[in-house]
C-alpha cells in the first residue's frame, strides 16, 4: 500500500495530465458517438429510399475498417489535405465516428423494436413522419437502446487507449512510463491505471443508468414491473 501511495504521490501531475487527455478523449468520443448513432439509426428506418442505403454504406465502412486505421487517416492524412484536427481532434472524431457505427444499429434496432401497433397508431392520426418519430416512437425507442449505448460507452473509454499511438500522453502512456521505474513496478503501475479506467467507465455508465431508470418512469415501466413482482408475490403466497 506504502508503495502505491508513493508512486501517486511522485506521479501525480503526470497522472493528472494523463487523466485529462482521457476525461477529453472519453467525453468528447461519446458525444460525437451518441450524435453519429442517432442520425445514422434514423437514416436507416427514413422513408427516402437513398437514407437507408447511405446509412448502410457508412456503417459497413467503419465496422469494417481498423479504428487504428482511422485515427493514422484523421491524423496523417487529413493534415496535408488542409484539415488539421491535432491529436486530441483525431481521438475524438475518430473515436466517435467507430463507435457510432456500432451504436446506429443499437438505435435502428430500438426503433423498430417499438410495437407495430404504434406507428400504425400515428397513421391514423395523420402525422408526418419527423412528427410521429419524435412525439410517439422515440421516447419508447430511447428506453430501449439506453442499455446498449452503455455498453458501448464503456468500450469506448476503455478504447481510448489507443490515443497512446498519436503521441498523445493519456494514462495508458503514463502507466508504461511508470512502469520502467524500478521504485514503481509492474503491479503498482498498471493497478494504478486500471483502477483510474474503472471510475471512469463507472461513472459514465451510472449516468446513463441514472437516464435509463429516468426513461423507463416517464413510460411507466418500472411501475409495471413492481405491479407484476408485487402479483406474483401475492401468488406465489
Amino acid at each position: 500500500m506504502s508503495d502505491i501511495l508513493q508512486a501517486l504521490s511522485d506521479y501525480r501531475p503526470y497522472l493528472w495530465e494523463g487523466l485529462q487527455v482521457t476525461l477529453q478523449l472519453s467525453l468528447g468520443g461519446v458525444a460525437v458517438a451518441i450524435v453519429v448513432s442517432v442520425v445514422l439509426g434514423l437514416a436507416a428506418i427514413s422513408p427516402l429510399p437513398v437514407l437507408p442505403v447511405v446509412s448502410r454504406v457508412i456503417v459497413e465502412f467503419f465496422r469494417g475498417t481498423s479504428l487504428v486505421v482511422q485515427l493514422f487517416f484523421l491524423y496523417y492524412v487529413l493534415p496535408p489535405l488542409g484539415l488539421d484536427l491535432g491529436p486530441v481532434g483525431a481521438g475524438i472524431v475518430g473515436l466517435g465516428l467507430n463507435y457510432g457505427a456500432y451504436g446506429s444499429e443499437v438505435v435502428r434496432g430500438s426503433l423498430n423494436a417499438v410495437p407495430k401497433g404504434q406507428w400504425e397508431t400515428t397513421l391514423a392520426l395523420s402525422m408526418s413522419w419527423p412528427l410521429k418519430v419524435r412525439r410517439v416512437v422515440w421516447p419508447q425507442a430511447w428506453a430501449l437502446m439506453l442499455p446498449g449505448l452503455n455498453n458501448l460507452t464503456v468500450m469506448l473509454v476503455k478504447g481510448t487507449a489507443v490515443a497512446l499511438l498519436l503521441g498523445l500522453h493519456d494514462l495508458t502512456y503514463w502507466a508504461d512510463e511508470m512502469r520502467k521505474d524500478p521504485d514503481v513496478g509492474l503491479w503498482t503501475a498498471y493497478g494504478i491505471v486500471f483502477l483510474l479506467y474503472y471510475l471512469i467507465a463507472l461513472a459514465c455508465s451510472s449516468g446513463l443508468r441514472l437516464l435509463e431508470r429516468r426513461a423507463q418512469r416517464r413510460l411507466g415501466l418500472r411501475a409495471d414491473v413492481a405491479v407484476t413482482d408485487r402479483a406474483t408475490a401475492e401468488a406465489v403466497a
